[in-house]
């Protein structure tokens, strides 16, 4: 069947979230610290790992609670500390993080006529920095998680990008950086997958061969060959 749609997820593949990881983990020893768990970096880094191979859903309260080792009233306090800090990352990071030479990739798909949509768990303003960094414009489908309240993995997500852009699962294919929130919902659905290897979920490996993505790339220019490649192949 014929490609007609390409579907991005925003963290990741457009958005490196590089200072937004960095920030992160330091407001959650922060965080720990004050409910006095004191994490070495070899134990944060493992509890990181962990998070990410045991495809837990929020990776940052899997950490926390790893660290925590298993004790509720402190994960609890911690997590609570760290979610409170949400508006300080925000002004410190001052918006998406874009990855350069994507702008490049999703503008050539937009000028070959494919129809563009975001299949992301993120809140709305993520269209106003979209917009502000000039390729919002070319996304049809613009909507993400917090617009009509699905989140990855559930598949109504990709379903309701589908839906939006008058296409079929199959006629689609779908870019993250996430096996689990990625990769496997969009391929139950018959779409073609593309994982882009970066970012905390880097080393995230499949455990099945339902889980294996189409291609594999660790940069824009690859992610432009490995798309052009799945278009061909249809």
């Amino acid at each position: 069947m014929t490609i007609r749609a390409v579907l991005f997820d925003v963290g990741g593949p457009i958005d490196t979230e590089v200072l937004h990881e960095a920030l992160s983990d330091a407001h959650i020893v922060r965080a720990l610290l004050a409910v006095g768990v004191n994490a070495t970096e070899e134990a944060f880094e493992a509890a990181s790992a962990w998070a990410v191979n045991s495809y837990a859903p929020f990776s940052y309260q899997a950490i926390i609670w790893k660290l925590c080792r298993g004790d509720a009233a402190r994960a609890s306090e911690a997590q609570r500390l760290f979610e409170g800090a949400s508006a300080e990352r925000r002004e410190q990071r001052r918006g998406l993080e874009l990855r350069p030479g994507i702008t490049g990739v999703i503008q050539g798909l937009h000028e070959r006529r494919l129809l563009l949509g975001l299949a992301a768990n993120q809140p709305a303003r993520a269209l106003d920095d979209l917009d502000r960094l000039g390729i919002g414009q070319y996304f049809s489908h613009r909507e993400v998680s917090e617009h009509h309240g699905f989140r990855k993995p559930d598949t109504r997500l990709f379903l309701r990008c589908c839906e939006d852009l008058g296409v079929e699962p199959s006629e689609c294919v779908m870019v993250g950086d996430r096996i689990d929130n990625d990769i496997f919902p969009a391929r139950l659905l018959g779409m073609a997958t593309v994982l882009f290897r970066t970012g905390r979920h880097m080393e995230q490996q499949p455990r099945s061969l339902q889980e294996v993505p189409d291609e594999e790339v660790h940069s824009t220019s690859l992610l432009q060959s490995a798309l052009d490649r799945l278009i061909a192949r249809g």
